[in-house]
């Protein structure tokens, strides 16, 4: 391929291919040559251009195939168009003599076509340049039109299309004659003929002006002709031109040219008419129309219909949407009668009257759906409106009438009720899109909306009673706040009008349709309706016998509303389970003999209602088995079981009663059995065992009934073929954007399109499709479906033996029927069976007998055969299952080789199709049957098959079964894989594009083969790089075909090969076929772009981004996609199409894609999606809102249409986002939130404005978050201010969010403000309208959380500011304050519990942060940085928000209370449910309890923390809460516990109050910590330690605590668990700081025992006296029993998981090399540090003998810790887990135990242990003592020596080796080493007792003064030398201090000759550094201090010395002068003494 790569064609290597390889090398070289030319200078290609010529015109006489001569033509007209124009002439002359010739022979027809291309794409190109050549020319095609074959007649169309398109207006001579061939090909027999005519003619319209005026009528009709017989193509390409038209009609300005006055201006009116005319007549011209019509014998064909539906919306689409706002109400009314009694034809039969509707829906839904924006669509609603009202005007003349004769048989009744059907179902799915936007409209009762369609729910057509009750469920989906209103009002009318028959039906549809609603409004209904309306169902039902004109419409209307009434769900239906179960027991007779009664006493009538009653409760017990699952338990299912078999007795006895009672009782009987086998369907078959046989009787006689007269096979079948092959069958089943309409083609013309009237009960499901109707079929058609599918149900569970008979019986019938009516069995009874042998097969059953599998084999086969090819496929994957259930290798063989055979011989395309298929379909059930000869043989047929050029059917079948094998044959297929790929490449070079179905199987065929191929793609070696060239080259082919289907697969082939070989797939074109096609009008395309666009943009967004505006910027094709994607981007281009689109999977598929972009783009082109996001939101916020934020406090409404006039012109230019619809503003919504969200992981700077700006400046492209606040915050008012309940959540959330991020970024320009502060009024203004009572309660509920982060936010410090957002939450609380029952009755009570906990969370929020901000102000302020206006405004906001929340507070503490006792209840396991009360608790309802647990989930953990902080603010010392906070009674000492007042149980002492409240908190706590769900979240779990924390913060709870032992052990085992399944350091922190408390609260309890002990003991001997504290007088700690040992289980979890090594199992065994010591992460020291703190307390708790138990563990760990983690740090710091190891050190040394006299001894040995070990930690082993730090362990010692008795450090040989460590640490270098010794000794030397302190002063106090005395030697040469001297100096200070009286005069006179050696001189002391400066003023202030006090000895050491006296005085004077001169040597001196004092200071221990 690569030699094809050249500008010249390398006719070498061309000359060296065969066949296949030619083709493939010519198309490889025209795809190179396309872009060489494009990007060749043009003097290059001048030079080659005679050559290049000759070889393009050469190839003509090649017969290239059809993609091979598009790309040709394409080259040649790009080459002359570059090159020079000269020698064009003889290219054209060239092509029209090929043309010409007369060589007929089909080897001769491809290059006559070539030539045909040839032509148009040289004129498309160079235009006029050829003017005067081109009128020969379109003769020379026109004549060749007349004997041209299909495809001949397709090219030259398609380039008489390009001709006109190159000539424009210069073609006018021609247009005439062209617009002659065109009509007559626009009637052609082959479709893709009609299409391609159809697009020459739209080319001509542009130009050929009579098309539009003087031949408009005759266009109209041939149009109307064309779509006559007409495909799914054809009826898109002829609508298209139709449609265009008829606009242009209108809209063009005729030239006002003197030859053409005739020209007449069209109008709105006559070509409506035109439209009208083919809607209800067809193409049957006026005037044959006439006769026939008299005759009452044409009916239009359906297909004419549809073709006129889509013309009428292409001409409304064309005219645009401003068109249609202003001209809607004449449209709608012409839309309407198309319906109406004007044109009784169009709506004679009842099937004729559903299709026109679906036909005026669609056009309706279609052009108001989606073309205009909300705003239009409100306006649209009005005028609906008043067509519903002008009807019901009309009809209530003609009910008024008061001769009942004419009133019913009034046609205008009749008449009418097609129009309103139409107007009620636009009108519900219009406001079911507007969602909450409609609520003005409703709320405007001028309009009368409600009124209009209850008022119709009286229509006597029952369609418009159905269609009015649709409407009402739409309006409850889109509205919630109307739900209950309106089933309140039906309700009423319904009890009302019971005598109305009207009115029973039409209320009783209207409150099913309701109650259907329910499930799609979250926030519910109130549940005591559900009771309302089952006593309603059973008054209807009960008095249905009392009046024979209301006994049918009353029992339908019962049954009905149970039936609604089961959607509810299991919460609503179990209170009236018994009711209902009794109603369906009583239907029915309770015996045969009962039956047979009835049988005889009846008459038609009375059987009428019984059918319809019976038929009724079936429905109610299908919808209950359907939608309560949860409630069928065994005992209920044995109550539903006694009416079955009698249900199925009347079913075997229908037939009979019919023959006795005739056709009244035909519709009922269907009705009944369809509902039967429905609810059989549902129920499992054991609970029928009984009736099997009798039911599998009656479904044979109706699957073969004799008058079964239509062919139901399109509905019937496609649940049985499998998806895939759906697709080959039959276009008509794919889905497309007109599928509601195209639907009834599928059908054909005897069968009746679904609609609801065939099957009211409907009307409560939840509909498939979306949104629309629910359509089901009628119950003749729906019967035979419930029938084929419970019949394989059924057979599957009947003894083998019966399955036998049965089976022949099915396939004698159809032996015994002939013709049409044999087609029908046949295909009934393959469907049955089919769905037999998929059951059994997916049950994995066994078949039974042999002869059954003889029969079903005869039966498929025969189908197999069918001419139905829905059959043939039905039959095909029956085939396969067949061999699947009897999984037998040799009959699959047998079954293969039938297949074989058939193929081999037969020559008809039916046997050819089926076979085909099967083979295909064997192999997708059994994996490719096992041998590869049989694998070899079924590819070699399909090969051949594929290659049948005749006869494309058999081609497309043949190739969809090679896709399924290859699919199935995994990498068996390896080997055949070259072979294929050449077999596909060779077709879809050579199949004409007219056989599209051919290319769609051939794309299936490719994608199979690349996933076969899989990631072997990316190879290097030739035949990957071949394989791959290849599955390229048929990608570009595929992307050339015109079929929109075929390009689809193509992309998906694309979409594969670049998952599995990225570096080879050009994404830049590959981006630019998606951007093209990204509005294509065809769906299953759109899906295609789309998901390959969602799987480019995983792995490279930003190149696809790139591609996309690159590829819109360079566009030489006005393409409209580029006009947007050239303005927004891809994304903007993607958000629009997700405005416009309606298919649900394809807005999840651009949602996901656009999520993705974002997710790797947005911080990178933060500008883009912020503006984006921002043109979605306030495209549709009125510009009033915008602008003014605080005077938002009325909504407003339309101001005016002025000023919207201005804004949207203004508007227009800046962004391209019109009117966009709520869901789409919700998804932008969401956007910003995880815009906000990805920049938190990207750089710091998103968030800090100083940054932000300075980077900035440093490059004006960097972008940041904070940038844009202003931005963020005005999206997230205009969203949280829509009329859009959605809009208004995502709005508060996005305020959150930002509140959240943005809470503490200062404000630069005013320090000690945030920055969000200058927004407090938006975010005010923005929360204002959720607290108005109309708002529902979801949204208070969000809006109440935002207000508790603002306020707890801080950003706000003014009190008089908060107070705004404070107050709405006051307002909230005084709403709330009356419990459940006062608030709104509009949902389910369930959502009060929201709102009430949500405000209740909200304060809590706010009263937790009030507490603490109160807190840390009363601790003393670190931070020395703050202003003091900021603190002084600070103190006031955090005393003052406590202050605010304070006013509230006794009301607060009530609720808070109440709402954590029902949780505590909600919480309680199910078997304790019988003691919960029973109306509910404080919030929530007994019946709803399921709903609150969530609820109640979401929020009890702020809700505890508050009520934990406000219980311990009060100390526990309030009363009873309702005497109010003021009464305090006296605090609670745990000695006045026992005191219980005696008066009785019924007024609760306040000890009880508060053990109560105390077991609340804990209870909840220990309950929830104790089994943490997976989904439990952080907040909550951190919540509610905080909360224990508070209670253990005061006396009285702690008490609690420590006296009961066994709640402090289960506490600490909970906290334990917590931490064991907890990572978070946060939550484990906390958790410690619990366990913490409950230590000191044992402690306390222990001290309280003792202290109470002592004071009532005080005269007894003091040994008597019990030990208190754990290990009582044995030292034994019990686990599980004991506190202390929980308490250490839990300290050693934490220290072992973040020091291993502490762990004895780790560390003794061998191989194990002791570590360097480590620093921990900041959380683990933290960590430790707490565990160490608890671990020090643990003695304390203890008795003396449990206290040497546990001893020897605690040494252990704190040593370990102290061990582990001593690492050097500089400037001699100690690590955080060093100093609290020393400081727990300290703690257990010092502690009482130590000194107690039962565990003095014990402990001393322990302790000498201890210390050894210490010192243990220095000695070498392993060599890793260099590593530990000195200081750490000298501190160790000297905490040691200083803290412990003498007696543990005074043993000689232990004090020897504290020495030696001493000694040798004094030698150590490091000079902060040698600092820190000095200052430890110096705290040793000042012990008191000199037994510790004398040998060291002995030992060590010779060594420290020699150092000293080298000062002469070694000056300091810095501060930490410097500093040295100065400790050392105060040691020796210490010892003269400590000396014995006679001994100091000594020590003085060694001291006072080194301070006199410090001195400098007046010289020295000028010239001297800082340093030395500063030790001379040391020494002189310590002589000046020792030299008064020891003056004796000062003296005689001056006499002595006369050197020492002269330096002293010297220094004395110098430091007078340099006093008096004092200005000149500061100059010099760069730290006075003063700096030195401070030095000092810091640096001591």
């Amino acid at each position: 391929m690569e030699l094809a790569h050249s500008l010249l064609l390398n006719e070498e290597a061309y000359n060296q291919l065969g066949e296949v390889q030619k083709a493939e090398f010519i198309f490889e070289w025209l795809r190179y040559l396309e872009k060489l030319l494009l990007a060749t200078s043009r003097n290059d290609v001048r030079e080659k251009q005679k050559t290049l010529v000759e070889q393009l015109l050469s190839l003509l006489n090649n017969s290239p195939g059809p993609p091979t001569r598009k790309l040709l033509a394409k080259n040649l007209a790009i080459l002359y168009s570059i090159g020079d124009t000269f020698s064009v002439y003889e290219a054209i002359d060239k092509c029209n003599d090929l043309i010409r010739s007369k060589d007929d022979s089909p080897s001769y027809l491809p290059t006559k076509l070539a030539a045909v291309v040839c032509l148009g794409s040289l004129y498309k190109k160079l235009g006029r340049i050829l003017g005067n050549t081109f009128t020969d020319t379109v003769g020379n095609i026109l004549k060749a039109v007349k004997s041209a074959e299909s495809q001949g007649r397709y090219e030259i169309m398609l380039s008489l299309q390009n001709i006109l398109n190159g000539l424009g207006a210069a073609a006018a001579p021609c247009h005439r004659d062209v617009y002659k061939a065109a009509r007559s090909c626009l009637t052609d027999r082959s479709m893709a003929v009609r299409c391609a005519a159809a697009k020459c003619l739209l080319e001509l319209q542009n130009e050929a002006i009579f098309m539009w005026s003087t031949d408009l009528d005759s266009v109209a009709t041939l149009c109307f002709k064309s779509f006559e017989g007409s495909n799914y193509d054809v009826r898109i390409s002829v609508s298209k031109l139709l449609g265009t038209i008829l606009a242009k009609a209108i809209t063009s300005k005729h030239p006002g040219t003197a030859s053409r006055q005739s020209i007449r201006r069209v109008s709105l009116e006559e070509v409506l008419e035109l439209l009208g005319t083919g809607f209800l007549r067809g193409s049957s011209g006026f005037l044959r129309a006439s006769g026939d019509m008299l005759k009452g014998t044409s009916s239009v064909s359906r297909d004419v219909r549809v073709g006129v539906t889509q013309a009428y919306v292409v001409f409304v689409s064309t005219l645009g949407g401003a068109w249609l706002e202003k001209n809607f109400a004449a449209f709608l009314s012409h839309i309407l009668s198309l319906v109406s009694q004007s044109h009784p034809k169009a709506t004679q039969t009842q099937i004729d009257a559903i299709c026109c509707r679906r036909c005026v829906s669609f056009i309706l839904r279609t052009t108001i759906g989606g073309l205009l924006g909300e705003k239009a669509q409100l306006a649209v609603v009005k005028d609906i409106c008043q067509a519903i009202w002008k009807l019901k005007k009309v009809m209530d003349a003609v009910m008024s009438d008061g001769n009942l004769e004419t009133r019913v048989g009034s046609t205008d009744v009749a008449a009418s009720q097609h129009m309103l059907v139409c107007a009620l179902q636009e009108l519900g799915n219009l406001i079911h899109n507007l969602g909450t936007t409609a609520a003005p409209l409703l709320q405007d009762s001028s309009t009368g909306l409600l009124d209009s369609i209850l008022s119709v729910t009286l229509h006597p057509s029952i369609s418009v009673r159905l269609a009015a009750a649709w409407c009402l469920h739409c309006i409850a989906v889109a509205l919630p706040s109307y739900l209950t209103p309106l089933l309140d009002c039906c309700l009423e009318r319904l009890t009302g009008h019971k005598s109305s028959p009207e009115a029973v039906t039409g209320f009783s549809f209207a409150v099913a349709a309701l109650l259907g609603a329910v499930k799609h409004c979250p926030l519910g209904i109130p549940h005591g309706k559900g009771k309302i309306i089952m006593t309603l169902a059973e008054d209807l039902l009960c008095s249905a016998a009392q009046n024979s004109r209301l006994s049918a419409q009353r029992t339908q209307a019962g049954w009905l509303l149970i039936a609604a009434l089961m959607t509810l769900g299991p919460a609503v239906v179990s209170h009236h389970l018994a009711r209902v179960l009794l109603l369906w027991k009583c239907v029915f007779p309770a015996s045969p003999k009962d039956l047979e009664t009835e049988k005889s006493r009846g008459d038609s009538f009375t059987w009428q209602v019984t059918l319809e009653g019976r038929a009724g409760a079936l429905c109610a017990i299908k919808s209950f088995v359907s939608h309560c699952g949860d409630l069928l338990t065994e005992e209920v299912i044995q109550r539903l079981l006694p009416p079955l078999p009698c249900a199925v007795d009347l079913l075997t006895q229908l037939s009979s009663i019919l023959k006795m009672y005739g056709s009244p009782l035909k519709t009922p009987s269907v009705v009944y059995r369809q509902r039967l086998y429905e609810l059989l369907i549902l129920l499992p078959p054991e609970t029928y065992e009984g009736n099997l046989c009798a039911i599998l009787k009656e479904l044979a006689a109706d699957l073969t009934a004799p008058d079964i007269q239509v062919s139901a096979s399109t509905f019937l079948l496609p649940p049985l073929c499998h998806q895939d092959d759906l697709l080959i069958l039959s276009p008509l089943l794919q889905e497309t954007d007109h599928r509601f309409i195209e639907e009834q083609l599928l059908l054909g013309n005897g069968v009746a399109c679904g609609s609801l009237e065939y099957d009211p009960y409907l009307i409560y499901e939840k509909d498939v499709e979306g949104d629309s109707v629910p359509k089901p079929l009628p119950p003749a058609l729906s019967v035979i479906s419930s029938a084929a599918k419970l019949f394989g149900v059924v057979c599957a569970h009947v003894g083998e033996t019966q399955r036998l008979p049965i089976l022949e019986q099915l396939l004698d019938s159809i032996k015994h029927t002939k013709g049409a009516r044999q087609q029908v069995v046949q295909l009934h009874v393959v469907s049955s069976v089919s769905s037999f042998l998929k059951y059994v097969a997916l049950s994995k059953g066994c078949l039974g007998p042999e002869e059954l599998k003889r029969f079903a084999l005869t039966l498929v086969t025969g189908a197999l055969e069918s001419t139905n090819p829905l059959l043939r496929c039905a039959a095909a994957e029956a085939w396969a299952r067949l061999a699947q259930v009897l999984d037998d290798g040799a009959f699959t063989a047998g079954l293969a080789q039938v297949s074989f055979d058939k193929l081999k011989s037969a020559r008809d395309v039916v046997t050819r199709t089926g076979h085909s298929l099967a083979l295909g379909s064997l192999h997708r059930y059994l994996g490719g049957i096992s041998s590869s000869q049989h694998l070899n043989s079924c590819i070699g047929i399909l090969y051949t098959l594929a290659q049948d050029s005749t006869s494309p059917d058999v081609q497309t079948w043949a190739l969809h079964s090679l896709s399924l094998i290859i699919d199935s044959a995994g990498p068996l297929y390896y080997v055949h894989v070259e072979p294929t790929l050449s077999l596909i490449i060779m077709l879809l070079l050579n199949v004409p594009p007219t056989h599209a179905e051919v290319h769609q199987s051939l794309g299936r065929c490719l994608n199979a083969l690349i996933t076969t191929l899989g990631p072997e793609l990316q190879g290097n070696s030739t035949s990957i790089s071949t394989l791959r060239a290849s599955c390229l080259l048929g990608c570009a082919v595929m992307q050339d075909n015109p079929d929109c289907l075929v390009q689809a697969q193509a992309i998906s082939c694309l979409q594969q090969l670049h998952m599995f070989a990225p570096r080879h797939v050009n994404l830049s074109s590959l981006v630019s076929c998606l951007c093209v096609n990204l509005y294509s009008p065809y769906l299953l395309l759109r899906r295609a772009v789309l998901a390959c666009l969602r799987q480019l943009v995983q792995r490279e967004a930003a190149e696809v981004s790139e591609h996309a505006v690159m590829l819109a910027k360079d566009s030489r094709e006005e393409l409209t996609p580029d006009a947007d994607i050239r303005e927004v981007g891809l994304e903007g281009a993607l958000l629009i199409l997700l405005d416009k689109e309606t298919d649900e999977r394809l807005c999840h598929d651009i949602k996901e894609t656009l999520n993705y972009m974002l997710t790797s783009m947005a911080v990178e082109k933060l500008s883009l999606w912020l503006k984006l996001c921002k043109d979605v939101l306030a495209a549709s916020a009125d510009c009033t809102a915008i602008t003014c934020v605080d005077t938002m406090q009325e909504e407003e409404g339309d101001k005016g249409d002025d000023a919207s006039v201005l804004t949207t012109r203004h508007d227009e230019k800046s962004h391209p986002f019109t009117n966009p619809r709520w869901a789409t503003r919700v998804f932008a919504a969401e956007c910003v939130c995880r815009i906000i969200n990805q920049c938190e992981n990207a750089t710091s700077a998103h968030f800090d404005i100083a940054l932000a700006q300075e980077m900035k400046k440093k490059d004006s492209r960097n972008d940041f978050l904070v940038l844009h606040l202003a931005d963020l915050i005005r999206m997230a008012f205009m969203a949280a201010t829509d009329h859009s309940d959605q809009l208004r959540l995502s709005g508060l959330e996005m305020l959150l969010v930002v509140i959240r991020r943005f809470a503490t970024v200062p404000e630069p320009e005013f320090p000690g403000h945030v920055i969000l502060e200058q927004y407090q009024a938006n975010v005010g203004a923005a929360l204002r309208p959720a607290f108005t009572s109309e708002t529902p309660p979801d949204v208070t509920a969000k809006a109440c959380q935002v207000c508790s982060a603002w306020i707890a936010s801080g950003v706000v410090s003014d009190l008089n500011d908060l107070r705004r957002v404070h107050q709405l939450l006051v307002s909230s609380l005084t709403k709330i304050q009356a419990g459940k029952e006062a608030l709104s009755h509009l949902y389910n009570e369930s959502a009060s519990t929201m709102e009430i906990l949500a405000v209740l969370k909200a304060w809590a929020e706010v009263y937790i942060i009030a507490v603490q901000r109160h807190k840390n102000h009363r601790q003393p302020l670190k931070t020395t940085s703050c202003l003091e206006d900021s603190i002084r405004n600070g103190s006031c906001s955090s005393d003052g928000l406590l202050d605010l929340v304070y006013a509230d507070l006794g009301t607060l503490s009530r609720l808070w209370l109440a709402a954590l006792q029902d949780f505590a209840l909600l919480t309680l396991p199910s078997e304790f449910a019988s003691q919960l009360p029973a109306e509910g608790g404080a919030f929530y309802t007994a019946e709803t309890s399921e709903n609150a647990k969530l609820q109640y989930y979401n929020s009890w953990a702020l809700i505890l923390h508050a009520t934990a902080l406000w219980l311990t603010s009060t100390g526990f010392v309030v009363a009873d809460p309702d005497e109010g906070a003021s009464d305090l009674s006296r605090p609670v000492t745990p000695t006045s516990m026992c005191q219980g007042s005696s008066s009785g149980a019924t007024i609760k002492s306040p000890e009880d109050v508060y053990t109560d409240r105390f077991h609340l908190i804990l209870g909840i706590s220990v309950e929830f910590l104790c089994s943490l769900r997976s989904d439990a979240t952080m907040e909550s779990i951190t919540a509610c330690l905080h909360a224990l924390q508070a209670l253990l913060d005061v006396p009285w709870p702690r008490s609690k605590i420590g006296s009961d032992q066994d709640l402090g052990i289960e506490l600490l085992n909970v906290l334990h668990r917590v931490i064991l399944t907890r990572e978070s350091p946060s939550i484990q922190l906390a958790s410690l700081e619990v366990v913490r408390q409950i230590i000191c609260a044992a402690q306390e309890h222990v001290k309280e025992k003792r202290r109470s002990a002592e004071v009532d003991d005080g005269a007894a001997e003091k040994e008597t006296l019990p030990e208190f504290g754990e290990g009582k007088d044995t030292g034994g700690l019990v686990p599980g029993k004991s506190l202390v040992f929980a308490t250490l289980e839990l300290c050693v979890c934490i220290l072992v998981r973040q020091l291993p090594e502490l762990n004895p199992k780790l560390t003794g065994s061998p191989g194990v090399k002791a570590r360097k010591p480590q620093m921990l992460s900041e959380d683990g020291s933290r960590l430790v540090s707490a565990a160490l703190v608890i671990l020090s307390e643990l003695p304390a708790v203890c008795s003396p003998e449990g206290s040497i138990s546990i001893l020897p563990t605690i040494l252990y760990l704190t040593i370990g810790v102290l061990r582990e983690t001593a690492v050097k740090l500089p400037g001699g710091q100690l690590s955080s887990t060093v100093a609290a190891s020393l400081q727990a050190l300290k703690g257990i040394l010092s502690s009482p135990m130590a000194r107690a006299e039962k565990s003095h001894t014990a402990w001393t040995d322990l302790l000498r242990s201890a210390l050894t070990t210490v010192l243990d930690c220095w000695d070498p082993v392993d060599e890793t003592h260099e590593e530990l730090d000195e200081v750490s362990l000298l501190t160790a010692i000297t905490v040691f020596i200083l803290s412990t008795s003498p007696e543990v450090t005074t043993i000689p040989c232990l004090q020897k080796r504290c020495i030696d460590k001493f000694k040798a640490t004094l030698e150590i270098k490091d000079p902060m080493v040698q600092i820190k010794t000095y200052q430890l000794l110096h705290s040793i030397f000042q012990y008191p007792n000199p037994a510790v302190s004398y040998p060291y002063i002995y030992s060590l106090a010779s060594c420290i003064m020699e150092k000293l005395q080298e000062i002469d030697k070694r000056k300091p040469e810095n501060t930490a030398e410097l500093q040295i001297f100065q400790e050392g100096i105060k040691v020796l200070e210490t010892l003269v201090t400590v000396a014995e009286e006679h001994h100091r005069s000594q020590l003085v006179a060694c001291l006072l000759p080194i301070l006199i050696s410090f001195l400098l001189d007046e010289n020295a002391l000028g010239s001297a550094t800082s340093i030395m400066r500063n030790l001379h003023d040391f020494a002189l202030q310590n002589l000046m201090q020792i030299g008064p006090q020891y003056s004796s000895v000062f003296k005689s050491l001056v006499a002595s010395s006369p050197a020492l006296k002269a330096r002293l005085e010297a220094a004395i004077k110098g430091n007078q002068e340099s006093v008096k001169v004092k200005i000149p040597t500061s100059k010099y001196t760069k730290s006075p003494g003063k700096n030195s004092s401070i030095q000092l200071k810091t640096s001591f221990l």
